[in-house]
């Protein structure tokens, strides 16, 4: 009976994965190891900063201050539980069984009261090969009332979740579920002047940057002080800061329970370009542009009057065409300072 049941298991979670693919392609890369872009060169990594707790501070029934999730929806919205989880539930209507859910960051660690989505599954696939979906709830400790009879109960936090399989009868079935979720909240920082959120965006990879595998990321493009609930572990950062080479990489550890807040500090400043017929004139329009190095390697092309371009600290030459003609200039970008390059038409 038990390698019965162990093959319905995990026929419902290939079941569930595939539904993930088709309904969402982010997702589905979530904890997959297919080869990511590959990552931009080293620059020097910044430590993480502290971790807070997200259990309430005063037992299970106390909301945590827990900013929205990415992929939940927003905590002010999920109705707290009254009361404690093991309150006495109310004997089910004749031929009907209760399912009283519950979910802990960890076994030792407080009850998780917001964010969660439960759902109860048909345990046997349909005719089609899929799971049928009988409820769904939002509560932190919801008592879902349902036929007798075997299912299959899941729950997520954000990119957390758990799969079990349940069978109830005409009573009261308690399940308690182990999400070990830790909050991850990010900013971006020049000195010590905060970063724009439309300015910078992150990346979040399973593991250390450190690693020689190539990993997908398990979230692309995370806006700065947004909350990412993932599993427990080690993981790195990939800021960056405007879409030039400001590029820093941080390794980080979650802890379940805990919200950590990463303060990643990029060494750049942001230059706009001019082309004029003399100093301190106006601009030109109609001009092309390219940032190189040194080396001749090219960091940034735009068009325009006086483009914007955010550059990491060091050497450049900024290289301006109009109407035909070919116009240059050395300099050098300072950390934190931003300015203004004139390029002389002559």
């Amino acid at each position: 009976m038990s390698r019965r049941r162990g093959g319905l298991v995990l026929a419902f979670a290939l079941a569930l994965l595939a539904i993930c693919l088709v309904t969402n392609p982010a997702s589905a890369q979530l904890f997959g190891e297919r080869p990511p872009p590959i990552p931009p060169g080293l620059v020097p990594d910044v430590p993480a900063g502290g971790a807070i707790s997200l259990a309430p501070p005063s037992g299970a029934g106390s909301a945590p201050n827990l900013p929205t999730p990415l992929t939940q929806p927003p905590v002010a919205a999920v109705t707290p539980p009254v009361g404690s989880p093991l309150t006495a539930v109310p004997p089910p209507p004749a031929s009907q069984g209760v399912l009283a859910l519950t979910a802990r960051f960890g076994t030792d660690l407080p009850v998780i009261n917001s964010g969660l989505v439960w759902r109860v599954y048909s345990d046997r696939p349909d005719a089609s090969g899929a799971f049928k979906l009988i409820r769904e709830d939002h509560g932190a400790t919801p008592n879902i009332v349902v036929p007798p009879g075997s299912y299959v109960v899941h729950v997520a936090l954000g990119l957390v979740s758990a799969v079990r399989p349940v069978t109830l009868k005409a009573e009261t079935v308690r399940e308690a579920f182990v999400l070990p979720a830790g909050g991850l909240r990010i900013e971006g920082r020049v000195g010590t002047s905060r970063i724009p959120q439309n300015q910078i965006s992150f990346g979040i990879y399973k593991g250390s940057q450190f690693e020689a595998t190539e990993r997908a990321p398990l979230v692309s493009n995370v806006a700065a002080g947004d909350v990412v609930l993932v599993p427990e572990g080690t993981y790195y950062i990939i800021s960056n800061y405007g879409d030039a080479n400001s590029v820093v990489r941080s390794d980080i550890r979650v802890q379940a329970g805990k919200l950590t807040d990463v303060t990643i500090t990029h060494r750049a400043a942001v230059i706009t370009l001019k082309l004029v017929g003399d100093k301190g004139g106006e601009a030109l329009a109609n001009t092309a542009w390219s940032v190189i190095t040194p080396g001749g390697d090219v960091v940034k092309e735009s068009i325009g009057a006086f483009p914007r371009v955010v550059l990491s600290e060091g050497e450049y030459r900024a290289i301006a065409k109009n109407e035909g003609k070919v116009f240059e200039r050395g300099f050098n970008v300072v950390n934190g300072v931003d300015g203004e390059i004139e390029v002389l038409a002559r």
